[in-house]
């Protein structure tokens, strides 16, 4: 057994019995006397307010409210859990409140040095994103719930800004954020099939009393994934797009989300990816027109032809909207 192993032994002795001579916990863990006061000493310095009562009924014990909190977590585990708390609350994680009453509770139990250490290190890291849409918390919450609970949902959902709302049954098998939105994904019953539904798309839900299980080998991570990225164990279904451009540029484009995956060789100016054919057709030419002139397409030429549409159609809807 480690020595933190025992550290930890002497901490729930202490925890369950509340009160233990030191030849007591010797005899415990089947140590020296002398390694308890050791041991004892490190739990002190780092932080755990140990009660050494001398007399004939002395020994030592917790203070009370110690006893209500289950961990005791060292310097750099503290400091990862409140940068994490800061990450989760720029997500919009739905259970901020419990999350925040948790970090209240982790900075409670520590001695004061620790505790300024704690507050320099939670004001060198910022997170900055999009605002997270605090209305969807109560959705999340019982998604969540519904998630770990296996039960059956009925939702309301507005596939698209202009589609009609329809009501769907779904088992949910899991939440995904990715790039500012929250999505749960689950067994349609009215598609028969896996889908992916956008939260904020979600007009009312309800928990049903039907309990469905989710396939031991499912993944939600991966299942989102294969949707959005090129499928590469099909090769012969994706066409090669080359890229010439800017060392910045080029750099900027292999580190994006989908070229990144989809990269197969690159240079300094140049760079090849396998794509399928429907993201070159409408996700690719939308966003390679945020790099203005400092890219050009080399192949394939269909590519080439939807930028050009797309810069055609937005230049003219400027000149009508300008005329009109």
């Amino acid at each position: 057994m480690s020595k933190a192993d025992k550290m930890l032994a002497i901490l729930w002795l202490l925890k369950t019995k509340k009160q233990m001579t030191a030849k007591q916990l010797a005899n415990e863990l089947e140590i020296h006397i002398r390694s308890v006061y050791r041991y004892i000493d490190s739990l002190c310095a780092s932080g755990v307010p140990i009660i050494a009562d001398s007399g004939h009924n002395g020994g030592y014990r917790l203070l009370y409210d110690l006893t209500k909190a289950p961990l005791f977590f060292g310097m750099d585990e503290q400091k990862a859990l409140v940068h994490a708390s800061k990450f989760a609350e720029e997500a919009g994680y739905p259970f901020g409140d419990a999350l925040n009453r948790a970090v209240s509770k982790l900075k409670r139990y520590t001695n004061p040095n620790q505790s300024e250490e704690i507050d320099r290190h939670e004001k060198g890291i910022d997170v900055i994103s999009p605002k997270p849409d605090s209305s969807l918390n109560s959705f999340l919450q019982e998604l969540e719930i519904s998630v770990a609970d296996g039960k059956t949902l009925t939702i309301v959902y507005q596939k698209g800004y202009q589609a009609s709302l329809q009501e769907r049954r779904v088992d949910p098998y899991g939440l995904t954020y990715w790039k500012g939105k929250w999505y749960v994904i689950a067994y349609c019953h009215l598609r028969r099939n896996i889908r992916s539904f956008r939260v904020d798309r979600i007009q009312s839900l309800s928990i049903t009393d039907i309990i469905f299980k989710k396939p031991e080998s499912f993944s939600t991570r991966q299942f989102f994934l294969q949707n959005l990225l090129p499928d590469r164990e099909n090769q012969n279904q994706l066409l090669t797009v080359c890229i010439q451009g800017t060392p910045h540029a080029i750099n900027d484009l292999c580190n994006h989300w989908l070229f990144g995956h989809a990269i197969v060789e690159r240079s300094k100016n140049r760079a090849y990816f396998k794509l399928d054919e429907s993201a070159i057709s409408t996700y690719v030419p939308n966003f390679l027109l945020t790099y203005g002139t400092t890219v050009d397409v080399l192949e394939p030429t269909f590519l080439k032809e939807k930028l050009v549409d797309a810069v055609s159609k937005l230049l003219y809807h400027h000149q009508k909207s300008e005329l009109d």
